[in-house]
């Protein structure tokens, strides 16, 4: 996966609003909008673009509980590992799930619609797991930052 300058300027600029058209980016990088759809397709098909998301307020949509969740597995062995990330990704609950490595196996966050919600959703999803050994709840207070961008590395000049 290779990118240059230009495309790195691009992924700048749609991490930031990706509801901007091709021909405002493409302005914006000094390319003609065609050209913009063109680097825009091939950063999408090569994976260096994963995903064009919109993120929602949970107390908009009447989920304002969120909890950071460390899980623990009972033991490490690929198929529990397997089976973990399988649940995670088929509960609507867990909005984001990692593998971390440290005092937990993974790290969940968790929207709910309230304390009793979240009550149900921990005997369902963890305490009804055999795989899980204990899990470590920490409510969160406030959202200080929220987003998925990160830093781009500009590719020098060869």
């Amino acid at each position: 996966m290779q990118y240059d300058r230009i495309d790195a300027r691009i992924l700048e600029i749609v991490q930031k609003n990706n509801r901007l058209t091709s021909e405002v980016i493409g302005e914006m990088v000094g390319l003609s909008a065609t050209a913009c759809q063109r680097r825009l397709k091939r950063l999408r098909s090569e994976g260096i673009i994963e995903s064009d998301l919109s993120i929602v307020s949970p107390k908009a949509v009447g989920r304002p509980i969120q909890m950071l969740v460390l899980v623990t597995l009972e033991r490490e062995r690929s198929d529990i590992i397997d089976r973990f990330k399988k649940a995670i990704k088929s509960s609507a609950e867990v909005v984001n799930g990692y593998y971390v490595t440290g005092d937990a196996d993974f790290v969940v966050y968790i929207s709910a619609r309230s304390m009793d919600d979240y009550e149900q959703f921990t005997r369902r999803f963890f305490y009804q797991n055999s795989d899980i050994k204990g899990f470590k709840t920490m409510v969160i207070l406030d959202r200080v930052k929220v987003g998925f961008a990160i830093p781009i590395e500009v590719p020098s000049e060869d």
